[in-house]
């Protein structure tokens, strides 16, 4: 058995992510947690409370669906998930043009 000194070892390869990426990445996550909260100030509709958690289990089932071989019905599944996500957005996007923002009150 032998043992490889520290010149040896192959080093890892790290890259860091560029300032870009990193703006991004905290916009995308800056935009799902508007998206939470605007879902948890929708107090008036519990309907849209329940979507993310059906698409959960869509999601779920969709795969299911395509471990058992069927890839027509995961398909069609994942297609009615996107049209609910779709359906959210939307009244998510009218709840934001009914409130006005900060900027709009400043």
């Amino acid at each position: 058995m032998t043992s490889k000194t520290g010149a040896e070892r192959e080093k890892r390869a790290y890259r860091r992510r560029s300032e870009e990426e990193r703006i991004a990445d905290l916009e995308a996550r800056i935009a799902e947690l508007k998206s939470k909260k605007a879902m948890r100030e929708r107090k008036d509709d519990p309907l849209l409370r329940e979507i993310p958690k059906i698409q959960k289990q869509l999601r779920r089932f969709a795969q299911v669906a395509m471990d058992l071989r069927r890839p027509d019905i995961a398909n069609s599944t994942t297609a009615f998930a996107a049209s609910l996500d779709r359906t959210l957005q939307a009244e998510l996007e009218t709840t934001h043009s009914r409130t006005p923002s900060m900027e709009d009150v400043v």
